[in-house]
């Protein structure tokens, strides 16, 4: 039985930790966009739906207690239906739209929804405790190393140079701001009115505003303003703030069906994922994970590179972006065409799903057929779906 992906929204993405989201909770962002996926097939009756998958790279604190329940509590308006939260770091969304898939085509579920939300802004890179286990620490550090130190070492031994990442990072920057200008964005958001107490002149105030366009692209920066950044991770190092993607807030997720359901409701289906695939790497070198990943996905699907009209490969850092383009030959005509996370950010376990959305909305505006998401995922992971327009 096939599975069909039937809508799909996410929010803008906000800058972490200043931007329109700052002082705003996961649940409640992932709660919204649900609500406004659910409320445009309205054929569909929430307590039909057999779980919510939610991607989260963090959960813990305010992203804790199984956010995936409570959000299924908040967004449906029942108790009925169940909730689960995935946590395969940056691959998080991607991860849950899989596996959606996967449970349909196995007779185990009807509906599901999937995809991810992280609220960055009010959580450390990693977490509130970190407890490495010490015997693993003392003989493999680098399994825990933070991102940026495994963007070091691919762009050393991948050969990838300070100006090539920079200017890598200036045409994503580009790329987005165009793609915001020209309005191609609009389709996948969801506008969100955020509410905020402040105080001035020793008063409680209270103001609205809403969030409906992506926060992180600059149309002012160059390649001097690039140049001038100082390495974040390393000392004589190459990983800039600027050649790295931004720490970010957003939620996004889309409705899977069966194909029986999918007849119930007289409904056209966007897309179906047809293959999804992940793989290891050696954690050092975490950013080349898509390496491994995108032959598989591509095996899985019996489809070459050839075949696909767009690849969003997620932006963790341009060093191992451009290691990943360079080692597989990919087409960048093809690639990241509206910009990638260097521009419009990175809110972890929502970017799986973030970008499926992007993608399905891009394909459709160009009456193409295949496309890829793509991300290498920390401790050493790559992942990769492929997707078909309908």
């Amino acid at each position: 039985m096939e599975a069909y992906i039937i809508a799909g929204y996410r929010s803008a993405v906000g800058k972490a930790p200043r931007g329109g989201f700052r002082f705003s909770r996961a649940d409640d962002l992932a709660a919204t966009v649900i609500k406004h996926v659910i409320s445009t097939v309205p054929s569909l009756d929430p307590s039909e739906i057999d779980d919510v998958i939610v991607g989260n790279a963090t959960p813990e604190a305010e992203q804790g207690l199984n956010i995936g329940r409570l959000i299924s509590l908040m967004a449906l308006d029942t108790d009925k239906v169940a909730g689960v939260t995935v946590n395969r770091y940056c691959a998080s969304g991607l991860e849950t739209i899989a596996t959606a898939v996967a449970k349909i085509r196995a007779g185990m579920a009807d509906v599901i929804i999937a995809g991810g939300v992280e609220v960055m802004s009010g959580m450390p890179m990693g977490g509130w405790k970190i407890v490495p286990n010490p015997d693993i620490a003392r003989q493999h550090p680098d399994w825990y190393w933070n991102m940026g130190l495994t963007a070091e070492a691919v762009a050393h031994e991948f050969k990838v140079s300070r100006e090539d990442m920079d200017t890598f990072a200036l045409q994503s920057h580009q790329k987005a701001m165009a793609a915001i200008k020209a309005g191609r964005f609009k389709k996948d958001i969801v506008p969100i009115t955020v509410k905020e107490q402040y105080i001035e002149e020793d008063q409680l105030r209270v103001r609205e505003y809403v969030v409906d366009t992506d926060e992180g692209p600059r149309a002012d920066t160059s390649l001097e303003a690039l140049g001038k950044l100082k390495p974040v991770f390393a000392a004589g190092g190459s990983i800039t703030a600027g050649n790295s993607s931004q720490t970010s807030d957003g939620a996004a997720f889309v409705l899977v069906v069966s194909e029986r359901k999918l007849k119930t409701l007289n409904i056209t289906p966007i897309a179906r994922l047809v293959s999804f695939s992940v793989a290891g790497v050696p954690p050092r070198i975490m950013g080349i994970g898509p390496v491994d990943a995108i032959p598989k996905a591509l095996k899985q699907a019996g489809l070459k590179q050839d075949d696909l009209s767009l690849i969003e490969l997620n932006e963790a850092f341009a060093s191992q972006s451009l290691a990943v383009i360079r080692a597989l030959d990919l087409n960048t005509d093809k690639l990241n065409v509206n910009g990638g996370a260097i521009a419009l950010g990175h809110p972890l376990g929502c970017t799986g799903a973030k970008l499926t959305v992007q993608l399905l909305n891009e394909l459709e505006r160009r009456h193409q057929k295949f496309g890829m998401v793509t991300m290498c995922v920390g401790t050493g992971q790559g992942a990769a779906g492929i997707f078909e327009r309908l």
